[in-house]
């Protein structure tokens, strides 16, 4: 016997209704190469708020680029997207940025930790092109930041693999910064939460 809902529906196609359209807009979201920000508010249906868990130097062979060492040097950030009023977190970010690469301005804006990268870029106006370079899906415990070192990503409840996104952000031809992106796999579930609540309060 199919069990259903009050409005009559199936909940196993409620549910397979789900996954599908999180399918989709995540494979829309890893494939842009345009700023996942702006998505990301958008799925929220709010703004967004960075911040950095950790923010340190790694030149030479510690950045996985000896070829540049000596005198080159590379900062490492860590950061989390949340939902400016909800809290939730929305992307666990690592960035591997080339000081030599990157406008001074920028960099400076990058150092004072108060924006996130994509934003601090478009706000400047900067001539910038992204490149994917890999993207996915990975299970919790095989998350790796660009070094190749194990991370512990700040999703809570983590029930399903989460989707990724690497690609490099080049200024005049020359790979400024590298970003790895993981997106909370709850993110669709979370907004569609928000808005059954409305509804059942309204």
């Amino acid at each position: 016997m199919t069990n259903h809902d009050s409005t009559g529906r199936d909940p196993q196609d409620a549910g397979k209704a789900l996954h599908l359209m999180q399918e989709l807009i995540f494979d829309i979201l890893l494939a842009t190469d345009g700023r996942t920000t702006d998505l990301l508010e958008t799925m929220l249906n709010e703004k967004t708020l960075v911040t950095v868990l950790r923010q340190e130097q790694a030149g030479g062979e510690a950045s996985g680029h000896p070829e540049d060492a000596p005198g080159a040097a590379y900062y490492v950030r860590e950061s989390l997207l949340s939902g400016e009023k909800s809290g939730f977190i929305v992307s666990h970010n690592i960035a591997l940025v080339h000081s030599r690469h990157v406008p001074p301005a920028l960099f400076e804006k990058i150092a004072r930790r108060r924006e996130g990268i994509g934003k601090a870029i478009s706000s400047m106006g900067l001539q910038s092109f992204r490149k994917v370079e890999e993207t996915g899906r990975r299970n919790g415990d095989e998350a790796v930041d660009l070094l190749g070192q194990p991370i512990s990503l700040r999703f809570p409840e983590l029930r399903s693999p989460v989707p990724y996104k690497k690609y490099v952000i080049y200024f005049e031809h020359a790979p400024g910064i590298e970003m790895l992106e993981y997106f909370n796999p709850d993110v669709i579930r979370h907004r569609l939460n928000q808005v059954l609540n409305r509804t059942t309060e309204g």
